[in-house]
């Protein structure tokens, strides 16, 4: 049998639900999309759970779902993710954590958990932040990510990732919180737990009065003033991808979390020029920088993050424009494949734009390329999907269901 490539194209968040203002339509019924519906009108269509039905997921569950490593067995934290996807190395007994660079007032309250979306010089604050050096016996490694983002690794003997997510009051207006062991009796926990919370102190020592906040602050803008950690984990133990499937396979990503977990998946990893994360990426460069990896490798995982930060800021037009803009580099992408590609668009999960966050809702899925039986769809959207010939499933059998098509799957059997 002839072998093809397989690509999985990801519009992050990009599912919604009914829109008021769409006079009822989602954000991929409103969007002009004449690519996805082209590819749709000479595929088929289906509707996935990404991991089960009604569950609400985050992109990390989501993506280990779509690979084929159920999360619910693999998952142990988001935190070495985004720690593994700027660049540092978690080793054993390390515990990671996702960052935000935010804005607190003198009296600890978060004024923007974002940081004004800091995009520029947050290099500076890191370097700042790694003056630490350590506490109480353990060593701080910090490093940003992408506009307010970053990570952390705390590095020494007697650490737990069984703490709580208190430090982050997850909205404006809230404290920073204290971090706490999940068991008051975990003596590891109660350690970490106490280092977390020093560091979290000892941040806003060094960052409140750093010269590129005292520049913000002149400009009108809101200071990166303290960092706020969240998600501890452990660095998973997980099969390389190649070794599960017997392919070779390449990441094309804008945001840490994935390009970290791509690593631990023994992905390679490419940098698209010009992608930020945001709604203003290159969206030409992904394009050409996974028609590139398609070129070296048999599978290509491809993030846009985009639609999910539109979602988040429940910005309905934004979120319309920038599923257009992935319709266009659908459009460049199409004719590169020929007969030797198979194809998957869709969602890691739906953030929509009325609730500002994920929710458990289905995510529509297109499948284009050689081998896929064509059903009745004409239209890529949440409401054609749910008539497609695919049906219904959950997101673990995703690349299976690719891997079949690819004519490189293992039987199961005799």
């Amino acid at each position: 049998m002839t072998r093809y490539k397989g690509l999985m194209l990801i519009g992050d968040g990009m599912a919604d639900r009914p829109v008021p203002d769409l006079a009822g339509k989602t954000c991929l019924e409103a969007a002009n999309t004449p690519n996805l519906d082209r590819a749709a009108a000479e595929g088929a269509l289906g509707l996935l759970d990404t991991v089960a039905p009604g569950l609400r997921v985050g992109s990390d569950t989501a993506h280990l779902s779509l690979l084929g490593y159920d999360p619910r067995e693999t998952y142990t934290g988001r935190g070495p993710l985004e720690a593994m996807g700027v660049g540092l190395e978690v080793k054993r007994g390390d515990i990671g954590f996702r960052c935000n660079f935010a804005t607190v007032d003198d009296k600890m309250i978060v004024t923007d958990r974002r940081a004004g979306r800091i995009r520029e010089r947050t290099n500076e604050l890191a370097h700042a932040i790694n003056q630490i050096g350590s506490l109480e016996g353990v060593q701080i490694i910090f490093r940003e990510s992408t506009e307010h983002r970053g990570a952390l690794i705390l590095r020494g003997e007697g650490l737990s990732d069984k703490i709580t997510d208190n430090v982050d009051p997850h909205e404006e207006g809230h404290p920073v919180g204290q971090c706490a062991p999940l068991d008051p009796n975990d003596k590891a926990a109660n350690f970490t737990a106490r280092v977390v919370n020093e560091f979290v102190r000892r941040s806003y020592q060094v960052l409140k009065d750093h010269p590129l906040n005292r520049e913000r602050i002149g400009a009108g803008e809101n200071p990166a003033n303290i960092i706020i950690p969240r998600g501890a984990g452990v660095a998973p133990h997980l099969k390389p991808f190649h070794e599960v499937h017997g392919l070779s396979a390449a990441c094309v990503v804008e945001v840490g979390l994935i390009r970290g977990l791509g690593r631990y998946l023994g992905f390679d990893v490419a940098d698209a020029p010009g992608s930020t994360g945001s709604l203003d990426t290159d969206l030409d460069s992904i394009a050409r920088t996974v028609l590139a990896a398609l070129e070296t490798h048999d599978f290509v995982l491809c993030n846009v993050k985009g639609p999910d930060i539109a979602g988040h800021n429940g910005d309905a037009p934004a979120k319309v424009k920038i599923i257009e803009r992935i319709d266009a580099m659908v459009g460049g992408i199409l004719p590169q494949l020929l007969d030797r590609t198979v194809l998957t668009v869709l969602a890691d999960h739906a953030t929509p734009v009325v609730t500002l966050d994920h929710t458990g809702d289905p995510v529509p899925f297109l499948l284009w390329g050689p081998g896929v039986l064509t059903d009745c769809s004409q239209a890529y959207h949440e409401r054609a999907a749910s008539g497609g010939g695919l049906g219904r499933f959950s997101g673990l059998h995703l690349v299976h269901v690719m891997t079949n098509l690819m004519n490189v799957q293992e039987k199961f059997g005799a």
